[in-house]
């Protein structure tokens, strides 16, 4: 029997002895004695030849004893980073199952529990906190554990019903108050995650991660006075909380007080990590952020028409920031320093601007809303809304001006507006919306970078972590991938399409798509990709690379389900081709509609526009924020066109982008590639179950069948004549100062009377 397990035999009940009290509650020298003593007798399965290690892996053990769970957790972290390449962590997993078996109890289950859920194994992790729950169901902290394993698969609604069973166990339980936030926030619902917060907070109002958590959903929510006061008491309570650190200069620059925002990124590069130690993501971030910063600042004066992020900013620096590399840049030349006399931005009054102004951002705000997903993981931000919605009005109105034959002052120069500007305007507002994010064009980066390609990934599941933004749409690519692989076994294996057909029909996760590909192909070896094709209007029959799905698996049946594009310099080139004669005929066809009221003329621009934004969507462009920018472009130019949207995207809408023709291939070095047809029955399933903007350009036949189902949703009617006297919004915002002055201002009183 180990040595570990009889350190500590006492469990914690919510109102027995020992009660589940903080660890702020608890004798901490008492705590850090016992640890000692377990340390220098090595009464722990992975002790180490270094006593400091020793002592901080006793202490975590002590607080598991104890039952405080969370500072076990964030203990063992460091833990994992020394231990887990060793592969001890399943040292004392076997020690605790060979105790289990001698007698079981709940608290050895919840302890084992524990462990596992440490090392990312959710599912048995849950296995394990029932079955301490079944042995002893009045536990507050194994129910809080219950729901967490839940939480980190996307099983959102699980979760909150474990917290709240948590709560009616425990009513002053801040932990699970903390979790439930945190999960309503993912929700996308405010109101029920603040309350949630808030309760916690009234527990403890020097709960760290509460406040932590709390000011990272403000700023995500656009109230970014609000979130600096949350970082600032974090600081308060843990002076060396990097996360709080960062969040606090991130805020300060996103309002245009950089001398503030900037002394605060200089303390987290000033925590450096220990040799050994994982770099949090906080500090891989904070250089790129201060260095964009002082460009920032340098520029905050400057007409936005006489300069270009993406040309003057350094290539290098470019690349490693999107790619999210450590800052280890070559002859790198750093932005110049504040200067004196650039002043910050101050704070501006809504009541004044003059009326007409009053009355445009009040528009944009109530087009901002327009654009907002309503789906998991999607959590409304006023400031992004505000910031697209100006930008689709300075879309509408530059449009307007190219119909006209007007010229536009873009970069230093004075030219016929190209689709690129267009587009350029919705960055603008997006980039300076949230500075933390690098929202770059990926055909300006370093030729070198280009020509390795450029990918834009996104994990949909990862081990047992689920993207929860995508959960509610796995049911239906699982569909579109089937239907790849019978046309794909169509080709290749007639004679066993039989065979395959029955054994996808019982298939219900995307998980057991891989057994299905290794029994019937033999070459498929650790996963396979279903590639995409974009069917071209410029060249009828030519098809264009468009996103790979790709799902893979290891020995112990952790699967990875990704997608991806990877953007080259040639493939960019060919969109460029398509999107450069799409818009050349909607400039020509838009200067008709000017001078024509015909309906017919109308309908042509929409779906000219429409075509356009799905090539635009399919090339993924940016390292960043492609769809909101795609989307605002669409409301403006169709705004130019006399078209107003006014239905909002329906629920389930979310950012991702292919064509829709497909090929199944293995990962073998024999890789077979099949092109098929395009396929209507597999979209039609997809639109009339579940509409999303991106991906009905990644599954639509072609732009035809994407325009055709966008329409049905938008709800499209003529434009109000006062929009046409709305003031200019590049002549009224000229500046970065003007544009962060205007997204900094609470226009909510007002504007919700006007509406």
């Amino acid at each position: 029997e180990s040595s570990f397990l009889n350190f500590h035999d006492s469990d914690c009940e919510p109102k027995g002895s020992p009660p589940c009290d903080s660890l702020l509650s608890l004798n901490t020298e008492k705590i850090l004695s016992q640890a000692r003593s377990i340390a220098e007798q090595k009464r722990f399965p992975f002790a180490t030849d270094n006593d400091s290690t020793n002592e901080e892996l006793a202490i975590a053990y002590v607080l598991i004893g104890s039952g405080l769970y969370d500072e076990a957790i964030r203990h063992f972290s460091t833990m994992l980073q020394i231990l887990s390449p060793l592969g001890r962590i399943n040292e004392a997993v076997s020690d605790l199952t060979k105790a289990i078996q001698l007698q079981p109890s709940a608290r050895l289950y919840r302890h084992r529990g524990t462990l596992y859920f440490i090392s990312e194994d959710y599912a048995t992790a849950h296995e394990d906190f029932q079955q301490s729950l079944e042995l002893n169901k009045n536990q507050p902290i194994a129910m809080l554990y219950k729901g967490l394993t839940f939480f980190h698969r996307g099983l959102l609604k699980e979760a909150i019903e474990s917290f709240k069973e948590a709560l009616k166990q425990k009513v002053d339980f801040i932990d699970a108050y903390k979790s439930l936030g945190q999960a309503y926030r993912e929700l996308g619902n405010f109101e029920a995650a603040t309350e949630s917060f808030q309760k916690a907070l009234l527990l403890n109002q020097n709960h760290v991660q509460t406040l932590q958590l709390r000011g990272m959903m403000l700023y995500h929510h656009g109230s970014l006075q609000e979130a600096l006061k949350n970082f600032k008491r974090c600081l308060q309570l843990e002076p060396y909380n990097e996360v709080c650190q960062y969040m606090k200069g991130l805020s300060h620059v996103a309002m245009g007080q950089f001398y503030e925002g900037i002394k605060a990124q200089t303390k987290v590069m000033l925590n450096d990590p220990l040799p050994g130690q994982k770099a949090s993501p906080e500090y891989l971030k904070v250089k790129y952020l201060r260095e964009y910063s002082r460009y920032l600042h340098a520029h905050l004066d400057t007409p936005l028409t006489e300069y270009n992020i993406d040309v003057d900013l350094p290539g290098s620096f470019k690349d490693h920031w999107a790619k999210n590399l450590p800052f280890l840049i070559e002859d790198y030349e750093e932005q110049p320093g504040l200067q004196p006399h650039i002043k910050d931005v101050l704070h501006q009054n809504f009541e004044s601007y003059k009326l007409e102004v009053q009355e445009l951002i009040c528009v944009a705000d109530r087009l901002g809303s327009l654009m907002q997903y309503e789906t998991p993981g999607f959590l409304p931000n006023k400031r992004i809304h505000r910031a697209m919605g100006l930008a689709a009005l300075e879309v509408m109105q530059a449009v307007q001006r190219t119909w006209t034959n007007s010229k536009v002052r873009m970069n230093g120069k004075t030219r016929l507006m190209q689709w690129r500007d267009m587009f350029d305007i919705a960055v603008k507002w997006r980039r300076i919306a949230d500075p933390d994010q690098p929202v770059l064009w990926l055909d300006q980066m370093p030729a070198r970078s280009l020509s390795r390609g450029f990918n834009n990934h996104i994990n949909l599941i990862r081990g047992q972590v689920i993207n929860m933004r995508y959960l509610e749409y796995f049911e239906k690519i699982l569909h579109f991938i089937k239907d790849r692989i019978l046309v794909y076994h169509g080709a290749n294996n007639p004679k066993g399409l039989l065979e395959v057909r029955e054994a996808l029909e019982k298939v219900h996760k995307v998980e057991d798509l891989l057994p299905i590909m290794k029994q019937f192909n033999t070459k498929t070896k650790d996963g396979f990709t279903v590639n995409t094709k974009v069917p071209s209007l410029k060249d009828p029959g030519k098809e264009y690379d468009g996103f790979t799905i790709t799902i893979t698996g290891d020995k112990v049946g952790n699967i990875l389900f990704s997608v991806e594009t990877q953007t080259t310099e040639e493939r960019t080139q060919l969109y460029h081709a398509e999107i450069d004669a799409l818009y050349k005929d909607l400039t020509a066809k838009g200067k008709v509609l000017i001078l024509s009221s015909e309906f017919g003329e109308a309908d042509a621009v929409c779906n000219l526009i429409l075509s356009l934004v799905y090539y635009f969507y399919n090339l993924m462009p940016l390292s960043r924020g492609s769809s909101v920018i795609a989307y605002s472009v669409i409301v403006g130019a169709l705004m130019a066109s006399g078209k107003e949207i006014a239905g909002k995207i329906p629920k389930g809408k979310v950012c991702w982008s292919m064509g829709e023709w497909l090929c199944v291939k293995s990962q073998s070095n024999d890789l077979n590639r099949f092109h098929t047809k395009p396929f209507s029955s597999i979209f039609n399933h997809f639109s009339s179950l579940f509409q999303l903007v991106d991906f009905e350009a990644m599954t639509a036949p072609g732009s035809e069948a994407f325009s055709k189902i966008a329409k049905s949703w938008m709800n499209l009617k003529s434009i109000s004549p006062s929009y046409k006297t709305l003031p200019s919004v590049s002549e009224t915002f000229p500046t970065l100062r003007s544009m962060i002055e205007v997204l900094n201002t609470d226009s909510s009183p007002r504007c919700l009377k006007k509406l």
